[in-house]
């Protein structure tokens, strides 16, 4: 069933909570199974962490070839692939759902291979499906091409302690999203591992044991992109539990973020931040978004309902996420009159000029959580717009329509009529 979504009435004034971190999860998961820690099936609050769970639970308890179908977790594609190849007497098909067998996994396959892994792709070179042998790797030295995924470079990083000789990883080409490799690290030295992060194109860790760790469950700052847009939106507030404001979570950077598009972030004792519109938006936002990539939607459609202008750099790699998000973005904010422009790879921009709207949006999400959640306080501007298939938050959000109903949004069948007195102005 599509959604068709309409604002509360008045001044908003909101309490959300998030899911976990599925970013944290997914390192705590697999650091945890390297250390002998085999992890409960169905673990998590959302579907990506559920199938790294469930994966590695299959993977730690197979007795023989095991195929594991992540579907379209990215994330547990990727780590995957080295945990394999660096567990001695794996053997296992890892598949997903069609886009994944469309992303992009070569550079962490060649990375792996010169490192001794034996891994066959089942289908097209780069691309899963991919079978994988697992053995003990001697590791030393390895380059590996970091303009794809900083995954690719965390996935390396987690398995290195395991490895006789440890592992230093040269990073070649400018590094996407490194913030996550810092997070990563972080995780690591937390259950006994010794890595070094220097130069911006170096990481180094020493071989060595990791120890079980408490799973820290940390709320998901990337989840809270959407409640800062609608704060943004509707000139009101919104609390959010459990928001840690040291947290090495690279999506932090949202406070930053939405400060200069209108949005104060008021860190209180009880953990909690308060989340308030501010008058002062910037004019004009020009951002580098290369260490926040899953951020992109949000503040793409925020500045785009506010009129604000944008240069959005460093967003190269919303082309191979769960859907094109740049050209996602582009189709479905041309429903709103928006016309997003790609003057160069990697960035888009948007002039501030609008063309006039004569139907109510009907938005599409192309599988993709973050496009639905993005997409969703455009309802605060345009009253009655249709989400479809919004079952997609689940990957890493499954309460957040639950979230937009306790907010006071009306959220209703898509084919039932508008309320009465809701019809959208044209």
């Amino acid at each position: 069933m599509d959604y068709r979504i309409i604002p509360p009435e008045g001044w908003l004034e909101a309490t959300a909570t998030l899911p976990w971190s599925k970013s944290v999860a997914a390192r705590q998961l697999v650091i945890n199974s390297l250390a002998g820690v085999t992890p409960e099936a169905g673990y998590g609050m959302c579907d990506d962490t559920v199938a790294m769970a469930d994966a590695l639970l299959a993977l730690n308890t197979a007795s023989g070839h095991v195929t594991l179908n992540i579907d379209g977790a990215g994330t547990a594609m990727r780590f995957l692939t080295a945990v394999a190849a660096a567990t001695p007497g794996a053997d296992v098909t890892l598949t997903g759902n069609d886009r994944m067998l469309s992303r992009p996994i070569g550079p962490l396959v060649d990375a792996l291979r010169s490192l001794g892994a034996d891994i066959i792709y089942e289908g097209a070179d780069g691309f899963p499906p991919l079978h994988v042998s697992g053995r003990r790797l001697a590791g030393g030295e390895v380059d590996i091409d970091a303009t794809v995924s900083s995954q690719f470079v965390s996935a390396l990083m987690m398995i290195a302690p395991a490895m006789e000789r440890g592992l230093k990883i040269t990073l070649r080409g400018e590094a996407v999203s490194m913030p996550y490799a810092r997070l990563t690290a972080c995780i690591m030295n937390q259950a006994g591992a010794e890595t070094d992060i220097y130069g911006g194109d170096t990481v180094e860790i020493k071989p060595g044991k990791y120890h079980a760790a408490e799973y820290h469950e940390e709320a998901d700052w990337s989840s809270a992109a959407p409640w800062y847009s609608i704060a943004a939106l509707s000139g009101g507030e919104v609390t959010v539990t459990s928001l840690d404001g040291d947290s090495q979570q690279p999506d932090r950077r949202l406070a930053d973020i939405f400060h200069l598009i209108g949005v104060n972030t008021e860190f209180l004792p009880d953990g909690s931040a308060l989340l308030s519109a501010h008058p002062d938006a910037d004019a004009r936002i020009d951002l580098d978004m290369s260490p926040t990539p899953d951020a992109v939607p949000a503040v793409a459609v925020t500045c785009a309902m506010l009129g604000i202008p944008f240069s959005l750099s460093g967003t190269d790699t919303l082309r191979i996420k769960e859907c094109d998000r740049a050209e996602a973005l582009a189709t479905e904010l041309r429903k709103v009159g928006v016309e997003i422009s790609f003057p160069s790879p990697g960035t888009m921009t948007w002039d501030g000029r609008r063309r006039p709207v004569t139907e109510l949006p009907r938005f599409a999400t192309y599988g993709d959580h973050r496009m639905a959640m993005a997409l969703a306080p455009v309802a605060l501007y345009v009253p009655g717009i249709v989400i479809e298939h919004p079952e997609v938050v689940s990957k890493s959000y499954p309460d957040f329509w639950k979230g937009l109903a306790e907010a006071g949004f009306m959220i209703i069948d898509a084919d039932a009529p508008m309320p009465e007195g809701e019809e959208a102005d044209d």
